[in-house]
């Protein structure tokens, strides 16, 4: 049951991720910060975390599911 708790901790804590993730490239960088709403860029930046995200959660999905295979 402990074991059952700290792997749901664990991954509660990968898939939250910190809110001021920044991470762009150097050319959408540029182009990004001569624009003055700064909307365009809130977007890119959401974007690039999503798609950094996907493939740890299923990752993450899958070792669950073959620990459910190896527990049964």
């Amino acid at each position: 049951m402990r074991t059952k708790q700290i792997f749901l901790l664990v991954i509660v804590m990968l898939l939250l991720p910190p809110i001021d993730a920044e991470a762009q490239c150097a050319m959408c960088r540029a182009v990004l910060e001569s624009e003055s709403s700064g909307k365009a860029a809130e977007g890119i930046n959401n974007g690039i975390v999503y798609l950094m995200a996907i493939p740890y959660v299923l990752v993450a999905g899958l070792f669950y599911f073959i620990y459910r295979k190896m527990r049964a």
